[in-house]
């Protein structure tokens, strides 16, 4: 057990490092030709190619006066004349993130160092950005829009919520948030005259209310704005205040706020416009719109359609706000379906001229740089063949000329790039199911290690694939569909043998769980190695999920969610299970979230398959989750309550045959207790006898109370154990 609680930590902080990665990236200088870390305390720099390094910011400039330690830096930023340093710490979560806390300014001229925010809530800065003339700092705190002079310390208020606790300004409502990955809501004009700002009016928005019966001998009622599938959006709105005389001119796109999404906004490069992008209700029609900063008039540019929904940036890139412009601002880069695949075009400013930069049967996943100088943009992306795994491209800013793979074609696997400002430099990782990460520093274009780094198709082995209990394969069903998979076999196989076999299951639109790289904590639930006690862990990615396999795989589960990801999955495990060395009496599978309702689907649609399941902190029926991610891919219950009906697992209950162990956390925010509680009359009322575990306070992802991951991974094997049962037979 403690061998697995090693394993397990691990597996917790590998996590949280990789998330951090992702949230923040390398913290480049803005020429590219260097970057800064923290180490001890003190920010270092360090020079490329020479990863020569040197101290930046000792920690006794970073201490306080009177206090006994140095400022935890968690992501700092950099004025634009570079006189100044502007730090985060003491971060507090909201929702998913730590996106709240606490900031200071080093003037490292003279270095001193002052908080901001003076007389505000500690810890309750959010979104801090130094005016483009460096004297001012703008940031958010609860729920308004403040800039603060850097002279004088003067703290002025820019909005105004009216005593209204859900007028959100400068930020968003969980909604928004979790589904369109909007977080930092304002933008400072060119000039630094003005702000541009998101208001979202959630007071319009009811109240789910969760309950914490833990922290005190008498409950407290814990309500979070929450619109449910078939109610209407906050509406949202753009203002633009200007910073001398706090007044806000309000855009006017055409349509009712509480009939359409503003996922994007920003300025145009030269200051005199602002740019958003209006999604309808079913997000299934995009329109861009020019909006004149002074009156509000707009002017639409550039509109699409798709017969199931139109994908936000959030679908392919949620880590760089902000619009993506070129060639002085005449132009911008903009992602779009419409010929099947995810490509890459660049449109003018007025919308009139459309150039297509990548071509061909691949999806664009991610945009790395937008390089300029070179008339190159990188952008991640993978073959149709090899839709496991990842390369870095590069394809010409004209659009003449083909994209090109920059990554080594001959190293199969995930290529993972934070490339400099300036694209002559990237950190780069390399990883596949049987190789751990190797890390090196490279120069680009030509993609070759900087001296003293490790040349990565020197140190690749690989020989290492014979070694590995993992394979990767692809399964076709009856239906002729088909799809990636990965295999973990038991140690110590014997093809003459049966062995018991578990199921790791998503299935839905928001992620894919077959990807060709190391992944430590493929079975991070199990307390124990699955291999040495004798199991087949496998998991299937099924039409719907977010492959780079073009548009129509994606969108096949338009209105079938809980339809056709469910028999993608059972069909392909009917296959699997041919194999005569598995045991279809022992079939199990789990998974959480959108897995954990994979998995009561699969259960109870299949009980001649699913022998036994743990579904956690599932959505039981689609009409009890958001807004924004179900009538996206399930349109509008008003509409199509049938499709509703068909995919919920309320729908099905009284089908389960098999075992179940049902787990959640009482105060999930994301997927309401309630799923599991209206799950639980159902199965009681077809006298259905199953196991259940109810996490007091806990949130979606259990990260409360000490002991709780333990806990569950703990129960979850030992309920696998009972039901079916390890081991060769």
């Amino acid at each position: 057990m403690k061998k697995h609680l090693i394993r397990f930590l691990s597996f917790c902080f590998f996590l949280l490092i990789t998330l951090a990665a992702i949230a923040q990236g390398l913290r480049w200088a803005p020429d590219g030709n260097s970057y800064f870390d923290v180490e001890g305390g003190d920010i270092v720099q360090y020079q490329l190619p020479s990863l020569e390094r040197s101290e930046y910011v000792n920690k006794k400039l970073l201490t306080p006066r009177g206090a006994d330690s140095a400022l935890e830096v968690e992501d700092m930023a950099f004025s634009e004349d570079g006189s100044k340093l502007l730090i985060f710490t003491n971060s507090q979560r909201v929702w998913r993130y730590n996106t709240r806390g606490d900031y200071w300014v080093l003037n490292l001229q003279d270095k001193a160092l002052r908080q901001l925010g003076k007389g505000l809530p500690a810890a309750s800065l959010m979104f801090a950005k130094f005016s483009p003339d460096g004297r001012q700092v703008a940031y958010v705190s609860a729920h308004n829009v403040y800039v603060e002079n850097l002279a004088d310390g003067n703290i002025r208020k820019l909005t105004d919520s009216k005593g209204l606790p859900r007028l959100i300004n400068g930020t968003f409502d969980w909604v928004y948030e979790e589904e369109f990955f909007c977080r930092d809501g304002f933008r400072w004009s060119p000039d630094g005259k003005s702000i541009a700002y998101w208001q979202v009016d959630a007071n319009q928005i009811r109240d789910f209310y969760m309950v914490n019966n833990t922290d005190s001998v008498y409950s407290r009622i814990i309500p979070v704005e929450y619109p449910k599938a078939g109610d209407p959006p906050s509406p949202a709105r753009i203002g633009i205040v200007d910073v001398a005389s706090g007044k806000t001119t309000w855009m006017q796109p055409p349509g009712d706020p509480q009939e359409h999404y503003i996922p994007r906004m920003e300025w145009t490069p030269d200051g005199r416009e602002v740019i958003l992008q209006q999604l309808n209700r079913k997000q299934n029609e995009s329109r861009l719109f020019l909006c004149q900063p002074a009156t509000g008039d707009s002017r639409l540019i550039f509109q699409e359609q798709d017969e199931a929904w139109v994908g936000a940036k959030g679908e392919w890139n949620d880590d760089m706000p902000g619009w993506d412009w070129v060639n002085e601002g005449r132009d911008f880069v903009w992602v779009s379906e419409k010929d099947g695949w995810r490509h890459l075009y660049l449109l003018s400013r007025d919308g009139k001229k459309e150039t297509l930069l990548t071509s061909g049967e691949h999806d664009v996943l991610a945009i790395s740089l937008i390089d300029e100088k070179n008339k190159l943009i990188y952008y991640q992306s993978s073959p149709p063949d090899q839709a496991t795994r990842l390369y870095l491209y590069k394809a010409p800013l004209d659009g003449r000329g083909g994209p090109q793979m920059v990554s080594p074609a001959d190293l199969p696997g995930t290529h993972q790039y934070s490339i400099s400002p300036n694209g002559q430099y990237a950190r780069y990782r390399f990883s596949n199911y049987f190789t751990r990460p190797i890390t090196s520093w490279l120069s680009l274009p030509d993609h070759r290690p900087l001296p003293g780094q490790p040349d990565v198709k020197q140190a690749y082995d690989p020989s290492a694939k014979e070694k590995s209990r993992v394979e990767y394969f692809q399964v076709t069903t009856e239906e002729g569909v088909t799809m990636d998979a990965w295999m973990a076999r038991p140690r110590d196989f014997d093809p003459s043998k049966k062995y018991p076999v578990v199921f790791q299951v998503y299935g839905e639109p928001a992620g894919a769980t077959v990807k060709d790289s190391w992944q430590p904590y493929r079975d991070f639930l199990y307390a124990g190695d699955m291999g040495a006690d004798g199991y087949f862990h496998i998991s299937i990615d099924n039409r719907g999920t977010p492959a780079p396999k073009g548009r129509a795989w994606r969108k096949a589960i338009y209105r079938k969610i809980g339809q056709l990801n469910i028999r993608d999955q059972a069909l392909a495990a009917r296959e699997i299970l041919k194999a005569p060395y598995m045991d279809t009496s022992r079939v199990a599978v789990w998974g959480w979230s959108g897995g954990g309702s994979s998995t009561l689907n699969l259960l109870f649609q299949y009980p001649d398959i699913y022998k036994a399941g743990v579904a956690i902190a599932p959505v039981t029926s689609s009409l009890l989750y958001d807004n924004i991610y179900t009538e996206r891919y399930m349109g509008l219950p008003q509409d199509n309550m049938e499709d509703y009906l068909a995919g919920a697992a309320l729908t099905h209950a009284g089908k389960l045959q098999g075992r179940l162990l049902l787990v959640h956390g009482t105060n999930d925010d994301n997927v309401h207790f309630q799923n599991s509680e209206m799950l639980v009359n159902e199965l009681v009322k077809y006298n259905k006898q199953f196991q259940y575990m109810a996490y007091p306070g806990r949130s979606h992802g259990m990260q409360e109370g000490e002991g709780t991951l333990m806990h569950l991974s703990t129960m979850a094997t030992e309920f696998l154990k009972a039901n079916c049962p390890p081991g060769a037979r």
